[in-house]
């Protein structure tokens, strides 16, 4: 993960009921340029970049850093995860250090509405906080995005503040392990 070299990076694979959750691969490059360029997926993260200009920029193995893990559905990339460290000059912090773990996830709109943004969330946070014990994480997410904004609260976000950046309004949430009694 971004700003913590402490953490083996790639875990091993994670596995769900229904995905595996794992490190980038070179056989998940078409799917990049995919999620990148749909129009669908674009529509709350800045807009689609034009798929010419991804098949000349994305590497062969792309996605692979640490704080990326790809969202797998029987042997297929369906969606990516990321958590980053949160910029301290961006609004939304609940640190006074700032720069929180943040979570961030794509997925292709063919995988929409099955619950696997949900399944692997839920999956990439229990890594998490198990590699980083009692540390929170947060999400922003534009307020027009319902889709967004169901899943925070599925997860466990909690709201923190609304504020305007890239011109919408955000919704900032933070989620917290649960820390075990005794």
């Amino acid at each position: 993960m971004t700003g913590h070299e402490t953490l083996a990076w790639p875990p091993a694979p994670i596995r769900t009921e229904r995905l595996v959750i794992r490190a980038s691969e070179h056989r998940d490059r078409a799917a990049f340029i995919e999620l990148f360029a749909s129009p669908e997926v674009g529509t709350y993260v800045g807009g689609a970049r034009p798929r010419d200009e991804l098949e000349r920029a994305v590497p062969e193995v792309p996605g692979r850093r640490p704080g990326l893990f790809v969202i797998d559905l029987d042997g297929a990339m369906i969606g990516m995860i990321t958590l980053d460290r949160r910029d301290a000059d961006r609004p939304g912090h609940v640190r006074p250090e700032a720069g929180e773990a943040e979570l961030g996830y794509m997925v292709l709109p063919q995988a929409w509405g099955r619950g696997y943004a949900a399944e692997a969330c839920a999956a990439a946070l229990a890594w998490f906080a198990d590699a980083r014990r009692g540390e929170p994480v947060v999400l922003t997410t534009r307020t027009a995005n319902d889709r967004a904004m169901r899943l925070a609260a599925k997860l466990g976000f909690t709201e923190v503040e609304r504020f305007e950046e890239y011109g919408a309004e955000q919704w900032f949430g933070v989620w917290s392990p649960a820390t075990p009694n005794g």
